[in-house]
Protein backbone atom coordinates (compact mmCIF):
# COMPACT_ATOMS: atom_id res chain seq x y z
CA UNK A 1 0.00 0.00 0.00
CA UNK A 2 2.69 2.19 0.84
CA UNK A 3 3.89 2.67 -3.01
CA UNK A 4 0.50 3.81 -3.73
CA UNK A 5 -0.66 7.56 -3.69
CA UNK A 6 -2.99 8.68 -0.87
CA UNK A 7 -5.46 9.49 -3.29
CA UNK A 8 -5.78 5.67 -4.74
CA UNK A 9 -6.00 4.31 -0.87
CA UNK A 10 -8.40 7.04 0.55
CA UNK A 11 -12.42 6.27 0.99
CA UNK A 12 -13.39 9.23 0.34
CA UNK A 13 -14.67 8.85 -3.01
CA UNK A 14 -18.38 8.01 -1.61
CA UNK A 15 -18.36 4.39 -3.50
CA UNK A 16 -20.06 3.42 -0.12
CA UNK A 17 -22.68 5.58 -0.08
CA UNK A 18 -26.33 3.65 0.00
CA UNK A 19 -26.72 5.16 -3.12
CA UNK A 20 -24.43 3.02 -4.75
CA UNK A 21 -24.81 0.02 -2.36
CA UNK A 22 -28.46 -0.09 -3.40
CA UNK A 23 -27.25 -0.32 -7.44
CA UNK A 24 -24.50 -3.58 -6.47
CA UNK A 25 -27.77 -5.14 -5.28
CA UNK A 26 -29.55 -4.37 -8.48
CA UNK A 27 -26.94 -5.87 -10.56
CA UNK A 28 -26.34 -9.05 -8.36
CA UNK A 29 -30.03 -9.65 -8.93
CA UNK A 30 -31.42 -6.93 -11.73
CA UNK A 31 -35.27 -7.47 -12.58
CA UNK A 32 -36.38 -9.43 -16.13
CA UNK A 33 -40.02 -9.79 -17.10
CA UNK A 34 -39.05 -12.93 -18.68
CA UNK A 35 -35.77 -14.26 -16.65
CA UNK A 36 -35.56 -13.19 -13.78
CA UNK A 37 -39.14 -11.70 -13.05
CA UNK A 38 -38.35 -12.15 -8.69
CA UNK A 39 -35.32 -10.19 -9.60
CA UNK A 40 -34.63 -6.34 -8.01
CA UNK A 41 -36.06 -3.31 -10.30
CA UNK A 42 -34.43 -0.49 -10.24
CA UNK A 43 -35.77 2.46 -9.42
CA UNK A 44 -32.57 4.52 -8.17
CA UNK A 45 -31.30 4.94 -11.74
CA UNK A 46 -32.31 8.88 -13.43
CA UNK A 47 -32.02 7.29 -16.69
CA UNK A 48 -34.57 8.33 -19.61
CA UNK A 49 -35.68 5.63 -21.55
CA UNK A 50 -39.04 6.56 -22.71
CA UNK A 51 -38.00 8.00 -26.21
CA UNK A 52 -35.44 6.10 -27.46
CA UNK A 53 -38.23 5.26 -30.53
CA UNK A 54 -37.90 8.79 -31.45
CA UNK A 55 -34.16 8.91 -31.83
CA UNK A 56 -34.53 5.42 -33.47
CA UNK A 57 -36.31 7.13 -35.86
CA UNK A 58 -34.26 9.32 -36.70
CA UNK A 59 -31.32 7.41 -36.95
CA UNK A 60 -33.16 4.93 -39.65
CA UNK A 61 -34.14 8.21 -41.88
CA UNK A 62 -30.66 10.23 -41.33
CA UNK A 63 -28.17 6.74 -42.23
CA UNK A 64 -25.55 9.30 -43.62
CA UNK A 65 -25.40 10.47 -40.05
CA UNK A 66 -24.77 7.47 -38.03
CA UNK A 67 -22.65 6.00 -41.00
CA UNK A 68 -19.95 8.85 -40.91
CA UNK A 69 -20.85 10.32 -44.40
CA UNK A 70 -21.13 13.65 -46.15
CA UNK A 71 -23.03 14.41 -48.87
CA UNK A 72 -23.16 10.10 -49.62
CA UNK A 73 -19.11 10.06 -48.89
CA UNK A 74 -17.22 9.01 -45.93
CA UNK A 75 -15.43 10.73 -43.70
CA UNK A 76 -14.45 8.41 -41.57
CA UNK A 77 -10.72 9.21 -41.77
CA UNK A 78 -11.56 12.83 -40.99
CA UNK A 79 -13.13 11.56 -37.87
CA UNK A 80 -10.55 8.99 -36.69
CA UNK A 81 -7.79 11.09 -36.71
CA UNK A 82 -7.11 14.11 -34.48
CA UNK A 83 -9.35 16.63 -33.69
CA UNK A 84 -8.79 19.92 -31.38
CA UNK A 85 -10.38 19.75 -27.87
CA UNK A 86 -12.14 23.57 -28.61
CA UNK A 87 -14.79 20.39 -30.57
CA UNK A 88 -16.34 20.73 -34.29
CA UNK A 89 -17.57 24.36 -34.62
CA UNK A 90 -20.94 22.51 -36.06
CA UNK A 91 -21.21 20.63 -32.93
CA UNK A 92 -20.89 23.41 -30.43
CA UNK A 93 -23.10 25.24 -32.78
CA UNK A 94 -25.69 22.95 -32.49
CA UNK A 95 -25.77 22.52 -28.84
CA UNK A 96 -26.09 25.98 -28.07
CA UNK A 97 -29.07 26.39 -30.08
CA UNK A 98 -30.84 22.94 -28.62
CA UNK A 99 -30.04 24.80 -25.13
CA UNK A 100 -31.72 28.15 -26.37
CA UNK A 101 -34.53 25.82 -27.60
CA UNK A 102 -34.60 24.22 -24.92
CA UNK A 103 -35.18 27.28 -22.61
CA UNK A 104 -38.25 28.56 -25.14
CA UNK A 105 -35.52 30.72 -27.02
CA UNK A 106 -36.08 33.17 -23.82
CA UNK A 107 -32.22 33.73 -23.59
CA UNK A 108 -29.28 32.83 -26.20
CA UNK A 109 -26.00 31.31 -25.89
CA UNK A 110 -22.57 31.74 -27.75
CA UNK A 111 -21.02 28.57 -28.68
CA UNK A 112 -17.86 30.64 -28.29
CA UNK A 113 -18.18 30.23 -24.26
CA UNK A 114 -18.81 26.66 -24.43
CA UNK A 115 -16.64 24.20 -23.02
CA UNK A 116 -17.09 20.21 -24.45
CA UNK A 117 -16.63 17.45 -21.32
CA UNK A 118 -17.47 14.32 -21.56
CA UNK A 119 -21.10 14.40 -19.75
CA UNK A 120 -22.13 16.28 -16.34
CA UNK A 121 -20.02 14.52 -14.23
CA UNK A 122 -16.38 15.89 -16.11
CA UNK A 123 -17.79 19.76 -16.24
CA UNK A 124 -19.15 19.67 -12.63
CA UNK A 125 -15.16 18.49 -11.55
CA UNK A 126 -13.71 20.91 -13.66
CA UNK A 127 -15.72 23.92 -12.99
CA UNK A 128 -14.24 22.89 -9.11
CA UNK A 129 -10.40 22.62 -10.45
CA UNK A 130 -11.47 26.11 -12.14
CA UNK A 131 -12.73 27.73 -9.28
CA UNK A 132 -11.97 26.27 -5.70
CA UNK A 133 -8.62 25.06 -4.39
CA UNK A 134 -8.01 22.38 -2.37
CA UNK A 135 -9.82 22.99 1.06
CA UNK A 136 -12.16 25.72 -0.26
CA UNK A 137 -16.27 25.07 -0.06
CA UNK A 138 -19.20 25.54 -1.83
CA UNK A 139 -22.50 25.25 -0.85
CA UNK A 140 -25.12 22.66 -1.84
CA UNK A 141 -29.10 22.86 -0.99
CA UNK A 142 -29.92 19.79 0.78
CA UNK A 143 -31.26 17.17 -0.62
CA UNK A 144 -28.84 16.78 -3.57
CA UNK A 145 -27.32 14.41 -5.54
CA UNK A 146 -25.11 11.89 -3.56
CA UNK A 147 -22.93 11.79 -7.06
CA UNK A 148 -21.35 15.39 -5.77
CA UNK A 149 -19.77 14.06 -3.18
CA UNK A 150 -17.70 12.29 -5.68
CA UNK A 151 -17.71 14.71 -8.26
CA UNK A 152 -17.20 17.80 -6.73
CA UNK A 153 -14.64 16.95 -3.66
CA UNK A 154 -12.79 13.38 -4.46
CA UNK A 155 -9.79 14.44 -7.02
CA UNK A 156 -10.42 18.35 -6.04
CA UNK A 157 -9.81 17.99 -2.71
CA UNK A 158 -12.78 20.76 -2.15
CA UNK A 159 -15.52 20.79 0.65
CA UNK A 160 -19.02 20.71 0.68
CA UNK A 161 -21.32 22.33 3.05
CA UNK A 162 -25.03 21.85 2.92
CA UNK A 163 -27.79 24.91 2.65
CA UNK A 164 -30.48 23.07 5.38
CA UNK A 165 -33.84 23.02 3.26
CA UNK A 166 -36.88 21.38 4.74
CA UNK A 167 -40.25 20.01 4.11
CA UNK A 168 -41.54 22.62 5.81
CA UNK A 169 -41.68 25.29 2.92
CA UNK A 170 -40.93 22.21 0.50
CA UNK A 171 -37.46 22.23 0.43
CA UNK A 172 -37.48 25.52 -1.06
CA UNK A 173 -33.95 27.87 -0.55
CA UNK A 174 -33.98 30.72 1.62
CA UNK A 175 -32.05 33.57 2.61
CA UNK A 176 -31.48 32.98 6.11
CA UNK A 177 -30.68 29.28 5.01
CA UNK A 178 -28.03 30.59 2.92
CA UNK A 179 -26.42 32.66 5.28
CA UNK A 180 -26.77 29.98 7.93
CA UNK A 181 -24.71 28.06 5.75
CA UNK A 182 -22.01 30.51 4.88
CA UNK A 183 -21.54 31.07 8.29
CA UNK A 184 -21.02 27.34 8.93
CA UNK A 185 -18.44 27.20 7.16
CA UNK A 186 -16.45 30.04 8.27
CA UNK A 187 -17.00 28.28 11.89
CA UNK A 188 -15.63 25.33 10.11
CA UNK A 189 -12.41 27.70 8.61
CA UNK A 190 -13.64 26.86 5.16
CA UNK A 191 -13.28 29.74 2.55
CA UNK A 192 -16.55 29.75 0.70
CA UNK A 193 -16.08 30.22 -3.30
CA UNK A 194 -19.70 29.47 -4.49
CA UNK A 195 -22.90 27.85 -4.43
CA UNK A 196 -24.44 24.79 -6.34
CA UNK A 197 -27.70 24.26 -7.27
CA UNK A 198 -29.52 21.69 -9.50
CA UNK A 199 -32.54 22.94 -11.63
CA UNK A 200 -34.51 21.55 -12.29
CA UNK A 201 -33.68 19.73 -8.39
CA UNK A 202 -32.31 16.73 -8.22
CA UNK A 203 -33.61 14.51 -6.36
CA UNK A 204 -36.38 16.76 -5.91
CA UNK A 205 -37.89 17.35 -9.21
CA UNK A 206 -39.02 20.43 -8.72
CA UNK A 207 -38.13 23.52 -10.87
CA UNK A 208 -36.17 26.41 -8.94
CA UNK A 209 -38.34 29.14 -8.48
CA UNK A 210 -37.62 32.85 -9.67
CA UNK A 211 -37.88 33.74 -6.01
CA UNK A 212 -35.12 31.58 -5.56
CA UNK A 213 -32.88 32.56 -7.99
CA UNK A 214 -33.15 36.38 -7.29
CA UNK A 215 -31.80 34.80 -3.66
CA UNK A 216 -29.45 33.37 -4.99
CA UNK A 217 -27.89 35.78 -7.44
CA UNK A 218 -28.44 38.77 -4.36
CA UNK A 219 -26.42 36.31 -2.03
CA UNK A 220 -23.15 35.62 -4.36
CA UNK A 221 -23.11 39.12 -4.98
CA UNK A 222 -22.76 40.30 -1.48
CA UNK A 223 -20.50 37.51 -0.76
CA UNK A 224 -18.54 38.27 -4.48
CA UNK A 225 -18.93 34.64 -4.93
CA UNK A 226 -19.27 31.71 -7.80
CA UNK A 227 -22.91 30.32 -9.03
CA UNK A 228 -22.92 26.96 -10.35
CA UNK A 229 -26.22 26.00 -11.86
CA UNK A 230 -26.47 22.82 -12.73
CA UNK A 231 -29.02 22.60 -15.60
CA UNK A 232 -29.34 18.74 -16.93
CA UNK A 233 -32.73 18.17 -16.43
CA UNK A 234 -33.84 21.47 -18.22
CA UNK A 235 -35.78 19.66 -21.09
CA UNK A 236 -37.58 16.78 -18.80
CA UNK A 237 -40.16 19.65 -17.45
CA UNK A 238 -43.33 18.39 -18.15
CA UNK A 239 -45.99 20.82 -15.96
CA UNK A 240 -46.61 24.02 -14.58
CA UNK A 241 -44.70 26.16 -13.44
CA UNK A 242 -42.53 26.00 -16.07
CA UNK A 243 -38.19 26.18 -16.04
CA UNK A 244 -36.47 29.17 -15.73
CA UNK A 245 -32.76 29.22 -16.21
CA UNK A 246 -30.76 31.52 -14.14
CA UNK A 247 -29.50 33.10 -17.47
CA UNK A 248 -32.82 34.58 -17.97
CA UNK A 249 -32.75 36.40 -14.54
CA UNK A 250 -29.49 37.34 -14.95
CA UNK A 251 -31.03 38.91 -18.13
CA UNK A 252 -34.39 40.46 -16.69
CA UNK A 253 -32.03 42.05 -14.38
CA UNK A 254 -30.03 43.64 -16.47
CA UNK A 255 -26.40 41.97 -14.95
CA UNK A 256 -24.60 41.53 -18.62
CA UNK A 257 -21.07 42.68 -18.23
CA UNK A 258 -21.12 42.78 -14.74
CA UNK A 259 -18.90 41.22 -12.01
CA UNK A 260 -21.91 38.64 -10.98
CA UNK A 261 -22.68 37.90 -14.73
CA UNK A 262 -19.31 36.41 -15.18
CA UNK A 263 -19.27 34.69 -11.70
CA UNK A 264 -22.44 32.23 -13.11
CA UNK A 265 -21.49 29.32 -15.05
CA UNK A 266 -24.09 26.92 -16.20
CA UNK A 267 -23.81 22.76 -16.90
CA UNK A 268 -25.61 21.12 -19.08
CA UNK A 269 -25.59 17.53 -20.44
CA UNK A 270 -27.61 15.40 -22.90
CA UNK A 271 -28.05 12.37 -20.43
CA UNK A 272 -31.19 13.40 -19.28
CA UNK A 273 -33.00 15.20 -21.96
CA UNK A 274 -31.98 13.17 -25.00
CA UNK A 275 -31.26 9.96 -22.76
CA UNK A 276 -27.75 9.64 -24.23
CA UNK A 277 -25.73 9.12 -20.46
CA UNK A 278 -24.13 6.41 -22.80
CA UNK A 279 -22.60 9.22 -25.10
CA UNK A 280 -20.85 11.28 -22.45
CA UNK A 281 -21.48 14.99 -23.49
CA UNK A 282 -21.55 17.48 -21.47
CA UNK A 283 -21.01 21.13 -21.65
CA UNK A 284 -19.66 23.92 -19.58
CA UNK A 285 -21.23 27.34 -20.14
CA UNK A 286 -19.43 30.44 -18.60
CA UNK A 287 -19.43 34.43 -18.90
CA UNK A 288 -15.79 34.39 -17.42
CA UNK A 289 -12.95 33.96 -20.53
CA UNK A 290 -10.59 33.08 -17.83
CA UNK A 291 -12.97 30.04 -16.86
CA UNK A 292 -13.64 29.07 -20.59
CA UNK A 293 -9.89 29.04 -21.32
CA UNK A 294 -8.81 27.10 -18.60
CA UNK A 295 -11.60 24.23 -18.81
CA UNK A 296 -11.04 24.29 -22.27
CA UNK A 297 -7.42 23.44 -21.64
CA UNK A 298 -8.90 21.08 -19.14
CA UNK A 299 -11.33 18.99 -21.27
CA UNK A 300 -8.13 17.25 -23.19
CA UNK A 301 -8.71 14.63 -19.86
CA UNK A 302 -12.12 13.87 -21.03
CA UNK A 303 -12.64 14.59 -24.78
CA UNK A 304 -16.26 13.84 -26.33
CA UNK A 305 -15.10 11.88 -29.21
CA UNK A 306 -15.62 13.06 -32.84
CA UNK A 307 -17.69 10.48 -33.95
CA UNK A 308 -20.11 11.40 -31.58
CA UNK A 309 -19.81 14.96 -31.93
CA UNK A 310 -20.79 14.73 -35.99
CA UNK A 311 -23.48 12.41 -35.08
CA UNK A 312 -25.37 14.53 -32.71
CA UNK A 313 -24.45 17.77 -34.35
CA UNK A 314 -26.57 16.46 -37.24
CA UNK A 315 -29.28 15.43 -34.96
CA UNK A 316 -29.38 18.34 -32.76
CA UNK A 317 -29.55 20.72 -36.05
CA UNK A 318 -32.63 19.28 -37.20
CA UNK A 319 -35.19 21.60 -36.02
CA UNK A 320 -38.26 19.33 -36.82
CA UNK A 321 -36.81 16.54 -35.06
CA UNK A 322 -36.02 18.63 -31.45
CA UNK A 323 -39.49 20.39 -31.14
CA UNK A 324 -41.29 17.22 -31.88
CA UNK A 325 -38.74 15.09 -29.95
CA UNK A 326 -38.84 17.76 -26.83
CA UNK A 327 -42.77 17.81 -26.57
CA UNK A 328 -43.15 14.06 -26.98
CA UNK A 329 -40.57 13.70 -24.34
CA UNK A 330 -42.22 15.70 -21.69
CA UNK A 331 -46.14 13.86 -22.51
CA UNK A 332 -44.57 10.84 -21.81
CA UNK A 333 -42.76 11.56 -18.56
CA UNK A 334 -45.81 13.06 -17.20
CA UNK A 335 -47.86 10.41 -18.50
CA UNK A 336 -44.97 8.23 -16.29
CA UNK A 337 -44.92 10.57 -13.60
CA UNK A 338 -48.80 10.37 -13.16
CA UNK A 339 -48.69 6.45 -12.98
CA UNK A 340 -46.13 6.36 -10.08
CA UNK A 341 -47.77 9.18 -8.10
CA UNK A 342 -51.25 7.40 -8.27
CA UNK A 343 -49.83 3.89 -7.91
CA UNK A 344 -48.41 5.30 -4.87
CA UNK A 345 -50.94 6.87 -3.70
CA UNK A 346 -52.79 3.37 -3.43
CA UNK A 347 -50.42 2.08 -1.49
CA UNK A 348 -51.06 5.09 0.75
CA UNK A 349 -47.71 6.92 0.11
CA UNK A 350 -47.40 10.37 -0.88
CA UNK A 351 -44.38 12.44 -2.50
CA UNK A 352 -43.35 16.07 -2.86
CA UNK A 353 -45.21 17.92 -5.74
CA UNK A 354 -42.95 17.62 -8.63
CA UNK A 355 -43.35 18.71 -12.16
CA UNK A 356 -39.96 18.23 -13.81
CA UNK A 357 -36.91 15.32 -13.93
CA UNK A 358 -36.66 11.51 -14.17
CA UNK A 359 -37.68 10.73 -10.29
CA UNK A 360 -40.36 12.20 -7.34
CA UNK A 361 -38.73 12.98 -4.02
CA UNK A 362 -41.10 10.17 -1.99
CA UNK A 363 -42.77 10.55 1.87
CA UNK A 364 -42.27 7.32 3.90
CA UNK A 365 -41.99 8.57 7.11
CA UNK A 366 -45.06 7.28 8.16
CA UNK A 367 -43.37 3.93 7.73
CA UNK A 368 -40.38 4.24 10.13
CA UNK A 369 -40.30 2.36 12.87
CA UNK A 370 -38.83 5.34 14.80
CA UNK A 371 -38.25 9.13 13.25
CA UNK A 372 -34.39 8.37 12.89
CA UNK A 373 -32.15 7.77 9.99
CA UNK A 374 -31.28 4.02 11.35
CA UNK A 375 -35.04 3.57 10.82
CA UNK A 376 -34.79 4.93 7.59
CA UNK A 377 -31.77 2.68 6.73
CA UNK A 378 -33.95 -0.54 8.39
CA UNK A 379 -37.16 0.30 5.75
CA UNK A 380 -34.49 0.93 2.87
CA UNK A 381 -32.71 -2.44 3.79
CA UNK A 382 -36.69 -3.95 3.45
CA UNK A 383 -37.54 -2.07 0.23
CA UNK A 384 -34.03 -3.52 -1.27
CA UNK A 385 -34.15 -7.39 -0.02
CA UNK A 386 -37.68 -8.08 0.67
CA UNK A 387 -39.67 -5.91 -1.88
CA UNK A 388 -37.10 -6.23 -4.48
CA UNK A 389 -37.08 -2.47 -5.39
CA UNK A 390 -33.67 -0.69 -5.66
CA UNK A 391 -34.37 3.00 -4.14
CA UNK A 392 -32.55 5.69 -3.11
CA UNK A 393 -32.52 6.90 1.08
CA UNK A 394 -33.09 10.26 1.78
CA UNK A 395 -29.96 10.05 3.70
CA UNK A 396 -27.62 9.21 0.72
CA UNK A 397 -29.05 12.90 -0.64
CA UNK A 398 -28.07 14.62 2.94
CA UNK A 399 -31.79 15.09 3.66
CA UNK A 400 -31.57 16.04 7.36
CA UNK A 401 -35.15 15.02 7.63
CA UNK A 402 -35.22 10.71 7.94
CA UNK A 403 -37.89 8.60 5.76
CA UNK A 404 -37.90 10.62 2.74
CA UNK A 405 -36.80 8.47 -0.73
CA UNK A 406 -35.91 9.31 -4.41
CA UNK A 407 -37.80 6.97 -7.01
CA UNK A 408 -37.05 6.72 -10.57
CA UNK A 409 -39.41 6.48 -13.19
CA UNK A 410 -38.73 7.20 -16.71
CA UNK A 411 -36.27 4.20 -17.13
CA UNK A 412 -38.05 1.40 -17.36
CA UNK A 413 -41.31 0.49 -19.12
CA UNK A 414 -45.01 1.12 -17.82
CA UNK A 415 -45.63 -3.19 -17.06
CA UNK A 416 -42.41 -2.81 -15.18
CA UNK A 417 -43.75 0.11 -12.84
CA UNK A 418 -46.87 -1.58 -12.74
CA UNK A 419 -45.03 -4.64 -11.08
CA UNK A 420 -43.12 -1.90 -8.43
CA UNK A 421 -45.95 -0.32 -7.36
CA UNK A 422 -47.49 -3.46 -7.07
CA UNK A 423 -45.12 -4.86 -4.50
CA UNK A 424 -44.62 -2.20 -2.76
CA UNK A 425 -48.57 -1.68 -2.03
CA UNK A 426 -48.70 -5.43 -0.44
CA UNK A 427 -45.60 -4.15 1.26
CA UNK A 428 -47.52 -1.85 2.91
CA UNK A 429 -50.96 -3.58 3.16
CA UNK A 430 -48.96 -6.51 4.67
CA UNK A 431 -47.77 -6.95 8.55
CA UNK A 432 -45.05 -4.40 9.22
CA UNK A 433 -42.22 -5.21 10.74
CA UNK A 434 -41.99 -1.84 12.87
CA UNK A 435 -45.45 -3.43 14.88
CA UNK A 436 -46.96 0.26 14.16
CA UNK A 437 -50.49 -0.45 14.79
CA UNK A 438 -53.07 -0.21 12.20
CA UNK A 439 -54.68 3.00 14.44
CA UNK A 440 -51.31 4.58 14.85
CA UNK A 441 -50.59 3.94 11.34
CA UNK A 442 -53.61 5.87 10.47
CA UNK A 443 -53.00 8.52 12.61
CA UNK A 444 -49.74 9.67 11.37
CA UNK A 445 -51.30 9.35 7.77
CA UNK A 446 -53.92 11.71 9.11
CA UNK A 447 -51.06 14.10 10.30
CA UNK A 448 -49.01 13.96 7.48
CA UNK A 449 -51.87 14.71 5.55
CA UNK A 450 -52.65 18.24 7.50
CA UNK A 451 -48.97 19.01 7.69
CA UNK A 452 -49.08 18.86 3.38
CA UNK A 453 -52.32 20.46 2.98
CA UNK A 454 -50.75 23.33 5.43
CA UNK A 455 -47.65 23.67 3.60
CA UNK A 456 -49.86 23.63 -0.04
CA UNK A 457 -51.54 26.51 1.52
CA UNK A 458 -48.24 28.18 3.25
CA UNK A 459 -46.63 28.11 -0.22
CA UNK A 460 -49.68 29.43 -2.39
CA UNK A 461 -49.91 32.58 -0.13
CA UNK A 462 -48.90 35.58 -2.27
CA UNK A 463 -45.63 33.21 -2.96
CA UNK A 464 -43.62 34.18 -0.25
CA UNK A 465 -40.61 32.13 1.38
CA UNK A 466 -41.24 32.27 5.43
CA UNK A 467 -37.98 34.80 6.04
CA UNK A 468 -39.90 37.58 3.64
CA UNK A 469 -43.34 37.58 5.56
Amino acid sequence: MGLLSRKATCNTHGQDSSYFLGWEEYEKNPYDEIKNPNGIIQMGLAENQLSFDLIESWLAKNPDAANFKRDGQSIFRELALFQDYHGLPSFKNAMADFMSENRGNRVSFDPNKLVLTAGATSANETLMFCLANPGDAFLLPTPYYPGFDRDLKWRTGAEIVPIQCTSANGFRITKSALEEAYEQAQKLNLKVKGVLVTNPSNPLGTTTTRTELNHLLDFISRKKIHLISDEIYSGTVFASPGFISVMEVLKERKLENTDVFNRVHIVYSLSKDLGLPGFRVGVIYSNDAIVVAAATKMSSFGLISSQTQYLLSALLSDKNFTKNYLRENQIRLKNQHKKLVSGLEAAGIECLKSNAGLFCWVDMRHLLRSNTFEAEIELWKKIVYEVKLNISPGSSCHCNEPGWFRVCFANMSEETLKVALNRLKRFVDGPLSTKRSQSEHQRLKSLRKMKVSNWVFRLSFHDREPDER
